[in-house]
Parts: C-alpha cells; sequence; structure tokens
C-alpha cells in the first residue's frame, strides 16, 4: 500500500500523537484505520457468503479458511482504485472480492443485501473490537492506577476545597478516590455497551425485500450472517441499523472522557507553585519552559484537557447522526467516519492520562504544611466545622454564630482557631466534653491539628479502591 511521510499528514493525530503515543497508536490502527475499515468490510462480506452456502450445505472448512483468507490480505489500495471506477465503496470492494474467491462463489458475494447492511455491520465490528481490545484495557490501566493511589493514600492528609477555598480536612487518597468510582462506573458501562453493538442484513429498507428472494427463512439467513461476526441482528432497522446502540457506546465513553479531563484540570492545580501538593514526571532531559530553565509545567495533565476540548463537543455530530430521513438518507456517511478521529483522541488521552498518573509524586509533607495552615485568613479554621456541631450536640442553639465570631476574632488577632477557641471558656468546655462522649483521644488538643478530623476519608478510600480492583478484573 501507497505510504507518505507522516509529516505531511493534515491531522494532528496521524503525526504528533502518532509518535508520543506511539504504541497505542499502533494498536488503534489494527481496528480504525482506513485499512481496517475496509478490511472490516470484507470480513462482513465473507461472512454474507458463509450464511449463504451454510444455508445450502455447502460451507466447507476449506472454502470457509479461503474466505477469511481473502477477506484478512485484501489490499485497500486496490478497492480505492476500483472505486475510482465506480464511485461507489462497497460495490468497488464487491468487484474486488469477486476476483478473489472461486467462480461458483462468486455469485454469493453481496447477494441480498445493500451497502450498509456491510457497513454498518463492519463500523459495529469495529467499534467492539476496538473498545473492547485497546479501549478498555487502556481505561482498566488508569483506573488501577487510580486505586493504587487511593489505597497507598488514603490515610496522608490533605486540605479538602470547595470553590476554590480551603475546606475540611480530607486526604490525598479521598480526592483520588472520587475519580475512582466515577471512572470505574464509566468503564463497566463502555464495557457493557460494546456487547450490545448490532448487524443488519435487512435490505434497502429493512424488511428483508431481497432475503426474501433468497431463503424462505430471511431472519435465519441474517442471524448466520451476523453470528460469524459475532454480532446479534438489531431488533428493529430500515436501510442503517438502530444508531442509538453506537451513540450510547460513544457518549459513554464522553462521560469518561469529561471524568479524566477534571482529573487532569484537579492535578494541574494541585501542582501550582504555591500549592505544590503532587507533581508530574520530569525527566533528566525534559524542558518546561524555552525561556526559564527552572519551570516543570504539568503539560501532560494539560495536554489531556486540550484533546478533552477539542474532542468532546464531537457527541453533537454523534446525536445529529440520529436522525436520517424516511428509511435513509446519505446525511451520516462523511460525518460517522470522524468517529475514528473521536476515539484515538480519546484513547490518547487516556493513555497520557495513565502516564500522569503512574508518574505521580505526592508530596505528603506539603500537604500537612498546607492543612496545618489552613484556612484562609483564619490558620486553623478548616476545624470550624466540628467546633460548631459539636457546640449543636451540647444543645447550643446559635453554635453556628458562636463559631463565626470566633473565627473573626482570630483574624483580627492574628492568632490561630484552637487559641481563641480555647479563651471563650464556656464553648470550649461543652466542646471538649462532647469529644469525651465520643471517646476521641486527647479532646484538649484535638483542634491543634486538622489532620484529626478526617471522618471516614480513609475508610472509604481503601473500600473504593478495593471494590474497583476486583471490578476491573
Amino acid at each position: 500500500m501507497e505510504t507518505r511521510n507522516i509529516f505531511e499528514n493534515l491531522s494532528c493525530l496521524d503525526h504528533r500523537y502518532s509518535l508520543s503515543e506511539k504504541e497505542v497508536f499502533e494498536k488503534l490502527s489494527q481496528y480504525i484505520s482506513e485499512e481496517a475499515s475496509v478490511r472490516s468490510c470484507a470480513k462482513a462480506e465473507a461472512a454474507l457468503v458463509k450464511a449463504h452456502l451454510s444455508v445450502r450445505g455447502k460451507l466447507t472448512e476449506s472454502i470457509e479458511k479461503k474466505l477469511d483468507d481473502v477477506a484478512s490480505n485484501i489490499d485497500p489500495q486496490e478497492v480505492y482504485a476500483e472505486e475510482e471506477k465506480t464511485q461507489h465503496n462497497i460495490r468497488a470492494l464487491v468487484n474486488v472480492l469477486k476476483t478473489k474467491v472461486d467462480p461458483e462463489i462468486g455469485p454469493y458475494v453481496h447477494l441480498g443485501a445493500t451497502s450498509v447492511d456491510i457497513l454498518d455491520t463492519a463500523l459495529s465490528m469495529r467499534m467492539r473490537d476496538v473498545t473492547q481490545n485497546v479501549v478498555l484495557p487502556e481505561l482498566k490501566a488508569l483506573e488501577l492506577a487510580l486505586c493504587n493511589i487511593a489505597e497507598r493514600d488514603c490515610e496522608t492528609p490533605q486540605v479538602g476545597r470547595t470553590h476554590g477555598q480551603h475546606a475540611v480536612p480530607i486526604t490525598f487518597g479521598w480526592s483520588i478516590a472520587e475519580f475512582v468510582s466515577r471512572l470505574g462506573k464509566s468503564i463497566l458501562r463502555i464495557e457493557e455497551l460494546s456487547k450490545q453493538l448490532k448487524g443488519k442484513l435487512a435490505g434497502p429498507v429493512g424488511s428483508y425485500n431481497g432475503p426474501s428472494m433468497i431463503v424462505k427463512d430471511p431472519e435465519d439467513l441474517e442471524k448466520r450472517y451476523l453470528a460469524y461476526v459475532g454480532l446479534e441482528p438489531s431488533e428493529y432497522s430500515n436501510q442503517l441499523v438502530e444508531p442509538e446502540y453506537l451513540l450510547r457506546l460513544l457518549l459513554e465513553m464522553n462521560v469518561a472522557f469529561g471524568v479524566i479531563a477534571n482529573l487532569a484540570d484537579d492535578l494541574r492545580n494541585l501542582q501550582r507553585s504555591e500549592i505544590g501538593e503532587v507533581f508530574e514526571y520530569f525527566s533528566s532531559t525534559q524542558v518546561g519552559s524555552s525561556t526559564m530553565p527552572q519551570k516543570r509545567n504539568p503539560w501532560n495533565s494539560e495536554h489531556v484537557k486540550s484533546l478533552w476540548k477539542a474532542m468532546c463537543p464531537r457527541v453533537i455530530t454523534f446525536y445529529m447522526d440520529q436522525i436520517s430521513e424516511h428509511q435513509r438518507d446519505l446525511t451520516n456517511s462523511a460525518s460517522q467516519r470522524f468517529m475514528a478521529d473521536y476515539v484515538t483522541g480519546f484513547t490518547m488521552a487516556v493513555n497520557r492520562m495513565k502516564k500522569v498518573v503512574s508518574g505521580l509524586h505526592p508530596d505528603a509533607e506539603n500537604m500537612a504544611k498546607n492543612l496545618e495552615n489552613a484556612g484562609g485568613k483564619v490558620k486553623g479554621g478548616v476545624l470550624a466545622e466540628p467546633a460548631y456541631i459539636l457546640l449543636g450536640e451540647a444543645g447550643v442553639n446559635d453554635g453556628h454564630e458562636v463559631i463565626r465570631k470566633i473565627t473573626l476574632e482570630a483574624e483580627q488577632t492574628g492568632k490561630t482557631f484552637f487559641e481563641v477557641l480555647k479563651t471563650h471558656t464556656d464553648a470550649y468546655e461543652k466542646i471538649t466534653s462532647q469529644l469525651e462522649k465520643l471517646g476521641v483521644a486527647d479532646p484538649a488538643n484535638f483542634f491543634e491539628h486538622p489532620s484529626n478530623y478526617c471522618g471516614l476519608a480513609a475508610t472509604k478510600s481503601k473500600r473504593l479502591a478495593q471494590k474497583y480492583k476486583e471490578l476491573m478484573k
């Protein structure tokens, strides 16, 4: 097949990303390249011939092997050359295939099929195979890497943040467990949906007009045809397979993409100089800035988010491909081809995120330091919540207001929240008494260290990590 210098390609997926993510790119190419597209259509045509021969009791092992060999070794360049004459992609493929099989088999090639019986079936084959053999393994590898961090750092204290402000203490494992849970559910759904893709052999309007001229039971022929490629027939089809099967799979990929972009954004922000709680792996020869030698930019995380920005809006096209006039028009023909770009961009983002997570360096010391100083203008203010809750438990009706005034006093005096709290004897004694009832060790100094107040972060982090490790098997 004709090749070209990759730097003459128009899409960045085919030059920059094919180099930076070479291994995953080559895996994807096996399933969703143009060569793979032609080959999958040839396999569908071969399956149709097998179905015809099996109905007639004429299918032998040698014929089946010959058909498989022909389909697997089809030359896309030869098909494209024929298409220049026919101006029709499937008719071109059929013409080429007829020259590759024995003359007595030739009449069965494409017999009773319309183009989309082949195209939609082949597309379902490709999307199923690329999802199960490339996308899901990449996703599961990322998920397991996240599980390892959630479990390993389940007790590593960190300040929680809401609205960009310090909230209450959590653990780093807990912040990662969020993505373990969100991504894990999406992975399981993608796996499920990949098994639900359908094919068809129902003719130009879906009512089996052509096949009914060939066999007594057209639906049996359809089932035989699809069984050879590992698919089931669509419950209903016109000229097209119901588009929602594929749409749901792509939409769930986009859900997972959003989760990964969210993770990338959080990790990028945690690498800010003024936060400095995690760091991407940085090789000894890597350059962070063309002019500032000291910089180590979180460029991989930024890249993931950028890929999401480019690919996420494409779901609008997938939605639009739902609509086809009457039994079919051709408005989804060109747009559908760009699914390959989407799957490629998504998988490369997953692969890059996997590398980020696998080489992530949490700075536990800086996390602890940030937590100890957390609270904005009120050092230790992240413990204002438990103080007010304990006052409420002690029967104080306006506990929230009492503690709010204490935080204001701390802000005005420059003292820590704990230092000011102790001066409010009545409130402090009530709070300490409640801590004693809870069996808290050293209740008098509970508010000295924010890491004392992490709730179930460690327990749930470990639980979620273990759950999704098991589910990824």
